[in-house]
């Protein structure tokens, strides 16, 4: 079931997202096994997927700018993930990037939207090629971005994940976390856009208030004791992918390592095209958006290769 709805409606709407309401009818939700899925589009054409990294929900794609961007030319549809913005997260399974991406795949579905251009960023990247693998006829190009794709060691995403253990996390989440997130903020907006400075489009359009929540906190970290874990079950998988695939990176990434990830993955999946943004941290769709922009048409208009030249490979 497809329906619209104003924000103002909505439990637990914060007061920092007014900017959604500035598109009429641009928000609606979709349900989806049991998951009330919220989503923003705009323009028309090829559908073009947006899907956020964690911690994160649509306002970062709004705030970039490349929601507008894209929607020049192409349908966008940006969901909030499990458990993010406006979506809720059922505690009644594991929310692993293979579980989104078949809540995304029966959305898209839903909404007549398949096949689409993918761009996934940061673990929003891993629920992207999750979305490939399993389900390629629903994906025509992919855009993975600043992603996180083979294990490594990871002591950040171990200490990140208290939130999300039972009764204890709870605990966590309604008293500690919330503050302390508040202190750490200022440091995690350095190294995610470092060494570039924050920038204002984003200071001013992305709700940290609605990211602090208890809700979302547990997603988040629930998502970083699932970070390396995915990466492990899927990191044999990528070289099956038949589809056009665009990588692209921050150069100077402090969060994720670009050339033990990024650059592996584009030796890995041999048709792929790396773009390794000079100058760029993490957070490159909001940093570098033209150039996250020229990936997506890069993607949108390559084509797939032919089943007798992935044999002959």
């Amino acid at each position: 079931m497809i329906w619209r709805e104003s924000l103002k409606n909505v439990p637990g709407r914060s007061t920092l997202i007014e900017t959604m309401h500035d598109h009429p009818y641009a928000t609606a939700f979709v349900e989806i096994d049991g998951v009330r899925l919220h989503y923003v589009e705009r323009g028309s054409g090829e559908p073009l997927v947006l899907l956020h990294g964690n911690g994160s929900m649509i306002q970062d794609f709004e705030s970039s700018g490349l929601l507008d961007m894209a929607a020049a030319k192409y349908r966008v549809i940006a969901f909030d993930r499990p458990g993010y913005g406006h979506t809720t997260r059922p505690r009644d399974r594991v929310w692993s990037a293979e579980a989104q991406a078949d809540l995304i795949e029966e959305a898209l579905r839903e909404l007549g939207a398949s096949p689409a251009v993918v761009l996934g960023h940061s673990w929003g990247a891993s629920v992207a090629m999750a979305l490939a693998l399993r389900h390629p006829a629903s994906v025509k190009a992919l855009v993975p971005t600043s992603g996180y794709y083979y294990p490594t060691p990871r002591v950040d995403a171990v200490a990140a994940s208290g939130p999300a253990i039972p009764i204890l996390g709870d605990i966590l989440r309604y008293t500690v976390a919330p503050l302390l997130g508040r202190v750490l903020w200022p440091a995690l907006m350095r190294k995610i856009f470092g060494p570039a400075k924050e920038p204002a489009k984003f200071t001013n359009g992305f709700p940290k208030e609605l990211a602090l929540r208890p809700s979302q906190l547990r997603a988040s970290a629930a998502e970083s004791a699932l970070m390396v874990p995915d990466a492990w079950a899927a990191s044999d998988s990528y070289g099956a992918l038949q589809m056009p695939v665009v990588i692209v990176a921050g150069a100077r990434d402090r969060l994720i390592d670009t050339a033990k990830q990024s650059a592996r993955l584009h030796k890995v999946i041999g048709h792929s095209s790396f773009h390794a943004v000079a100058g760029a941290g993490h957070m490159v769709h909001q940093t570098a958006t033209r150039a996250v922009m020229a990936a997506i048409d890069e993607a949108a208009a390559a084509k797939a290769r032919s089943p007798e030249l992935a044999a002959a490979e």
